[in-house]
């Protein structure tokens, strides 16, 4: 592969719909940590590969060795990305057969790079995969990270947007942003879950009735002071509800709501109107549970 064709970055299109690929079925980035001191710092790398579906670790030299317990403990379970764990003598053996490698580092270089954000590096990893081709992501070490003559490997350097005055990442959190924008890329930043809607919108019916019960229990309550404001109280509220987007398990709930502040033992018909008195005999908690229904609770 040419170097200056794996460091153009992708447009538009090749983001959106990389070369007719199913994003979410790309090959991932491989991590390749060079000369790791500290294995907990290997077993946390992986742990953040895992949370964003980076599957394959290659270990240049660590210093601790690996397998090691340490490291496997940190590692918190991550069972698929470590059983892809393989160590290399050389970085130069480990990048072998990859056609991107994207270098990361704090530290301005004293050489011609591309310098992008991890964004970008996503972006180059997503046009990549959907061409057949294999991305690497390099990492140093602790103290010093990649030395110049590692960097060089690289077609590009991705840098972090940190503060100059505190620049130094652990590798895990590193690895985390990197793994991190992969994950956002191939997903289009969709998130697993949604906000909870809460069951079907309120039919008018229900909202209806809850205006009525409320202005009922308001009524009786001596709230309406003025008969010549009222109108203008009762469309006031009216308005406030109806902006709210109620389910109709919440205006059922907010229906048992003031059932209870009227003491009326049972729940207010669905449709409209103020509670009712219950048949002589009814057990109170037949009608009192307004509020436990599935999907009324406020959880």
């Amino acid at each position: 592969m040419n170097p200056h064709e794996a460091g153009n970055p992708p447009d538009a299109e090749q983001l959106s719909h990389p070369a007719g690929a199913d994003a979410a079925s790309l090959p991932p980035p491989v991590v390749v940590l060079v000369e790791t001191q500290m294995a907990e710092n290997i077993g946390t790398a992986i742990r953040a590969m895992a949370n964003f579906g980076l599957k394959e670790l290659r270990l240049v030299r660590p210093r601790d060795g690996w397998p090691n317990e340490r490291g496997i403990a940190a590692a918190s379970r991550s069972e698929a990305a470590l059983s892809s764990i393989t160590v290399w003598d050389t970085l130069e053996e480990a990048i072998a057969d990859c056609d991107l490698v994207l270098a990361t580092t704090r530290r301005e270089r004293d050489m011609i790079k591309e310098v992008i954000g991890p964004d970008a590096a996503a972006g180059r990893a997503m046009a990549a995969g959907a061409a057949g081709r294999h991305t690497a992501i390099l990492f140093g070490r602790e103290r010093i990270g990649l030395t110049n003559d590692e960097v060089v490997l690289a077609d590009a350097i991705v840098t972090l947007p940190v503060d100059p005055q505190f620049a130094s990442l652990n590798i895990a959190q590193a690895v985390l942003i990197l793994a991190y924008e992969w994950r956002r890329a191939i997903t289009g930043g969709a998130l697993p879950f949604s906000t909870y809607e809460g069951g079907e919108a309120a039919t008018k019916g229900e909202l209806l009735g809850l205006f009525e019960h409320l202005e009922t229990a308001l009524d009786a309550a001596g709230y309406f002071r003025a008969d010549d404001r009222r109108a203008v109280a009762v469309r006031g509220l009216r308005n406030i509800f109806g902006r709210m987007g109620l389910s109709g398990g919440e205006a059922r709930t907010l229906r048992g709501v003031i059932a209870a502040l009227e003491k009326r033992p049972t729940r207010p018909h669905k449709e409209k109107g103020p509670a009712t008195t219950p048949p002589r005999g009814l057990h109170h908690e037949e009608g009192a549970s307004e509020g436990t229904e599935p999907g009324d609770g406020a959880a």
